[in-house]
């Protein structure tokens, strides 16, 4: 039966229709942009009261929501693990290590990464700028083989800021090509954000940055300019001509190389969102900042006890900030509980994704917090090696903890109040302590097919330049 044209034309319009209102909601979702440290402590910020200069990452902190109670894990490796995933990262047996350049493994490839989840909700440009360390012993290992469509840094846990050496090879790429640029890696970074902002931005789809800086990590090496901004009596025409300030030094303290920097990376911080701005795309673009774990090499954990390998919050806690103009209200602290798991679930139900994930998330959705949907949530996060943390109370046990923790026994802490973790109150709350014990035991009990192991350096001869060939 033949169609009249009236009937054609009212077809022709419902799907016209269809695919405006399709390409709006596409265009309502937001661009992402995740900028990571990397062992910056929870001290070392100046909304924390640091004497480090970072005018762009307080700037951001005023606009947006700061999120005061963020965790992740206490080294490098299972906090991007975690991020990626959605998923505790003893799931994958990487809790006590991270990846070296001579491990045999990789997340797994079974795995849905959140590149892979955010090309189901359109996201074209999806880019990885900066540090992987998410396994490199094969291509199948890789980011572009993970669900990202540019990559541009480095495959390996550390590299030299000037040379770009680990281990004696170049690890500086451009997707799959060795890339000779040369620099210090931060304004590296930084430089291949704005440009990848700039091109992405001319698309109709939203896009996800991810700039995983190598700042502050060691090696200690900063640039003599920055150095020298906190060294005023020092004589800067004594150090003209010196490309780089490293440890050892006698001229600088660690601290002073440290912060250095961290202020070099909050420069770069600055010129992501300038460039946001200045596209004008600031208003619908997703910010979140934050460090993959507590104080490293001269960093501070300020108020917080503990640092990097422990479970104490000065290695867990995170400087944090999330913010999103169209999205949700700024200029406010958050309290609750959160931390990296949340992440992917959270970026699920903002990009309007509605099916099921493959496998399920240990992390849950903070956009009802975000939204003011809910002021309390009540859960406990894990923390990894017998740590558990809610609301109001943390727990640490003894025969679980990392042994840089340095536990004899058991410790539970009223977070809520006793920031510091200075007092141990389990003989004073025996019914919050035996709850969390329960708690924290069916996580302890998690067990991976196989576990990251820190094997095969003596043996290990890095491939030339890094380039993985299979």
């Amino acid at each position: 039966m033949k169609l009249s044209i009236f009937s054609l034309l009212i077809i022709i319009t419902l799907s016209t229709a269809s695919n405006l209102n399709a390409q709006t909601a596409l265009k309502k979702r937001p661009n992402i942009v995740i900028i990571l440290a990397d062992d910056l402590g929870w001290g070392d910020v100046g909304f924390h009261g640091s004497e480090i200069k970072t005018p762009n990452i307080d700037r951001l902190s005023k606009e947006g929501v700061i999120l005061n109670r963020f965790y992740t894990a206490s080294i490098c490796s299972p906090t991007r693990a975690g991020l990626m995933t959605g998923r505790f990262p003893d799931r994958f047996g990487l809790r006590e290590t991270v990846y070296k350049p001579w491990s045999d493994m990789g997340i797994d490839t079974s795995e849905v990464l959140l590149p892979q989840m955010l090309a189901q909700a359109g996201y074209k440009n999806r880019a990885l700028i900066g540090k992987w360390h998410l396994g490199h012993a094969a291509k199948m290992f890789l980011p572009l083989q993970r669900g990202f469509t540019h990559f541009y840094g480095h495959y390996n846990d550390v590299v030299d800021y000037f040379t770009h050496k680990r281990t004696g090879e170049l690890d500086w790429h451009n997707d799959d090509e060795t890339s000779y640029d040369k620099g210090y890696t931060t304004d590296l970074i930084t430089g291949e954000a704005v440009r990848s902002i700039k091109a992405y931005s001319r698309e109709s789809s939203p896009f996800f940055l991810y700039v995983a800086f190598n700042a502050p990590h060691a090696p200690l090496q900063a640039k003599t300019a920055d150095v020298l901004k906190y060294t005023p009596q020092k004589d800067a025409g004594t150090f003209i001509g010196i490309e780089k300030i490293q440890k050892p030094s006698t001229d600088f303290t660690d601290r002073e190389i440290y912060s250095a920097m961290v202020t070099s990376m909050d420069d770069g911080i600055g010129k992501i969102l300038a460039t946001i701005k200045q596209l004008k795309i600031d208003d619908n673009t997703l910010v979140l900042f934050f460090s993959d774990n507590g104080a490293g090499m001269a960093a501070s954990g300020g108020e917080l006890r503990g640092r990097k390998f422990q479970e104490w919050d000065g290695g867990l806690r995170s400087p944090a900030i999330i913010k999103w103009p169209n999205g949700f209200k700024g200029k406010r602290t958050i309290n609750k509980v959160m931390g990296y798991v949340d992440i992917m679930p959270t970026l699920k139900e903002i990009t309007g994704i509605k099916t099921k994930p493959k496998i399920f998330f240990d992390g849950m959705s903070m956009l009802p917090v975000l939204l003011k949907e809910k002021k309390q949530v009540e859960r406990n996060l894990y923390l990894g090696n017998g740590a558990i943390i809610n609301n109001d109370w943390k727990l640490i046990v003894a025969g679980k903890a990392n042994e840089r923790t340095n536990l004899k026994k058991d410790v539970l802490i009223k977070i809520a109040t006793d920031v510091s973790e200075k007092k141990d109150v389990k003989d004073e709350y025996p019914l919050v302590y035996k709850n969390l014990l329960e708690a924290v035991k069916t996580f302890d009990e998690i067990k991976a097919a196989k576990t990251v192991k820190d094997e095969g350096e003596r043996s290990f001869k890095a491939p030339k330049n890094w380039e993985i060939l299979k």
